[in-house]
């Protein structure tokens, strides 16, 4: 059994080492068969394996001039400062290919700078997995703060928190907000925010040179509902009131206005700028979102996007 383990170990260190080799130095495979010492079916084969076994993440730096256009109008039209536009897989139903990828490299490039970034983020299916295509590093100089809390009613924790993670991955000081996203009563909030430590994370956050969020949805199917922060009811009054979408827990329509009342009198989460006063990136591409990212984009709850071409192509 340990000689099986063995085995396997070796079998991945080669693969990996196939896989830098071809994706990061730029060997052909001939050059990695005589490198390895082995034949050229077998480093390609090796190779194959640094995927399959996602050893090697792959990004696409070529820009495209159809993504490159999309993301010049979509500029102009809602008058923003930052867009990436990806390419779309009409034959994938991920809602994250392409963009989370996209938006990890958007995000290491505030994590290589050796001047120190404080960098504040959402939470979230799309973000958790924009966290996952992180590179490992090494970037104590850098801070990386939570929006939002995490905790449901019944105390239970969302598994889309990210900024542990993202911690992890770049080894970074990191301040949570270890807070339910709403509280139950108005006196409730008023006493969690009243808190020196969520106040200290609450002033972080407010001076972060960039934030990563996602655009959440609104209804019976909504991450806020699946995930047990706010109730079916709570979330039916919200959408009878016009609410089209959500970031980190802050409900807003599609007329440029935050929703007055509800469930906004107890979100937690850290207040959003409108406009948004520094670079605030939206994360999304899953087409049921195009009117809550509309209204963000109407309403300068954000003033950057990374999407991919269906997404922009409807957003035009």
């Amino acid at each position: 059994m340990v000689r099986n383990v063995e085995l396997e170990n070796a079998r991945l260190d080669e693969a990996a080492r196939a896989g830098w080799l071809y994706y990061i130095a730029g060997n052909t495979q001939d050059e990695i068969a005589r490198k390895l010492g082995v034949s050229r079916q077998t480093a390609q084969r090796l190779v194959s394996l640094s995927i399959s076994e996602k050893l090697i993440k792959v990004r696409l730096d070529h820009p495209i001039a159809k993504c490159l256009e999309l993301s010049e109008r979509l500029k102009q039209k809602f008058e923003i400062e930052f867009c990436e536009v990806v390419p779309s897989d009409p034959d994938s139903d991920s809602s994250t290919l392409g963009v989370a990828q996209s938006a990890a490299a958007e995000l290491e490039k505030y994590f290589i700078s050796q001047h120190p970034v404080v960098v504040a983020m959402g939470t979230g299916r799309m973000l958790r997995a924009m966290v996952d295509q992180l590179t490992p590093m090494d970037c104590p100089q850098h801070k990386i703060v939570s929006l939002v809390g995490n905790i449901a009613s019944d105390g239970s924790a969302s598994l889309y928190d990210v900024v542990s993670r993202v911690a992890d991955a770049v080894r970074a000081p990191h301040y949570p907000m270890p807070l339910p996203v709403i509280a139950t009563t108005v006196h409730d909030k008023a006493l969690l925010l009243s808190q020196k430590p969520v106040r200290n994370v609450v002033e972080l956050a407010k001076q972060a040179d960039v934030t990563f969020v996602g655009v959440g949805t609104m209804g019976d199917d909504a991450a806020l509902v699946r995930d047990g922060f706010v109730k079916p009811d709570e979330m039916r009054a919200l959408v009878k009131a016009g609410a089209a979408g959500e970031i980190i827990g802050w409900a807003f329509d599609d007329r440029r206005q935050l929703i007055d009342g509800f469930t906004n009198d107890r979100v937690v989460s850290v207040p959003l700028d409108q406009p948004a006063k520094r670079k605030v990136l939206g994360i999304a591409m899953a087409l049921p979102r195009l009117r809550a990212v509309k209204g963000a984009l109407i309403g300068k709850l954000i003033n950057g996007i990374i999407t991919n071409e269906a997404m922009a192509g409807l957003l035009l």
